[in-house]
């Protein structure tokens, strides 16, 4: 059986790769403090999708090979480079001990080589970017391509990488949640610490709708209705219908909204 700790951090390896343009793009947006995410990024979270003008941003090249003399948002920038950073010294860290497979194949993490004459070539593995980093540490988490298997002769070898270390996977575990914590808050930065009731109601119910964080976890909301809301959501201990993160993003850009569009009516 998998060990829980790896379906966790592989689900926040995900939020971190789904959330990464929004990430990418509030770098170039400056916060206000009652429009904040930015409509970019709004667009990006409610649709699911990116404009193709301007944020199509999983192809650039990572940051750290990407000059930046001017961001707006230099809270943004500092979490987008930690991310980052702290996920391709991950990727370093598990290939260095259960890699095992042949320089040849695509799945391979290279190392980066800074004595390379070409920026990209120095960079190795991490010149593909933040999204193929994390897919990496997924699948070592997840022990996915641990048995051995046939090569293109039909000829029996042995597997491509080693299960990880117990040590190693709660490694990746504190690394993803630190991570997912940082972009979080750029996220979603009224919801640091505490509880606080939202000004929209439950999209299912109509109940009363609570945003709540911790400073080591993101936010979650969670419907004061019960048992008796049928929202497509978890329940928590006591019933109540709770949206995890990502999945809670959609209902707190709601709210911002709201809560814009009250400033401006009492203006």
């Amino acid at each position: 059986m998998q060990h829980p700790v790896a379906y966790r951090t592989a689900a926040r390896l995900d939020a971190i790769r789904g959330q990464w343009g929004a990430l990418l793009a509030a770098i170039e947006t400056p916060p206000a403090p009652r429009t904040w995410p930015p409509a970019e990024t709004r667009s990006f979270l409610n649709t699911g999708t990116a404009d193709e003008g301007t944020l199509l941003v999983e192809d650039r090249a990572p940051l750290v090979l990407r000059e930046h003399p001017a961001p707006a948002n230099l809270d943004a920038l500092d979490a987008a480079l930690f991310v980052e950073r702290s996920v391709f010294d991950l990727a370093d860290t598990l290939a260095a001990a259960v890699q095992r497979t042949g320089r040849d194949d695509p799945r391979r993490w290279t190392f980066a080589d800074p004595g390379a004459p070409d920026s990209r070539t120095a960079a190795g593995s991490r010149a593909h970017g933040l999204h193929w980093a994390a897919r990496y540490v997924e699948g070592r988490v997840l022990d996915e391509d641990t048995d051995p298997e046939y090569d293109d002769t039909g000829r029996l070898v042995s597997a491509p990488f080693a299960p990880l270390p117990e040590h190693l996977l709660h490694e990746a575990a504190r690394v993803a949640q630190a991570c997912e914590q940082r972009l979080a808050r750029i996220l979603t930065p009224d919801a640091i610490t505490g509880a606080r009731a939202l000004p929209t109601a439950c999209p299912s119910c109509g109940g009363a709708l609570v945003v709540r964080a911790a400073p080591a976890d993101p936010p979650t909301v969670t419907c004061q209705t019960g048992e008796a809301c049928g929202a497509d959501a978890d329940r928590d201990a006591r019933g109540r219908r709770v949206w995890e993160w990502p999945a809670c993003l959609p209902l707190l850009l709601a709210a911002e909204q709201a809560g814009a569009s009250a400033s401006r009516r009492a203006a």
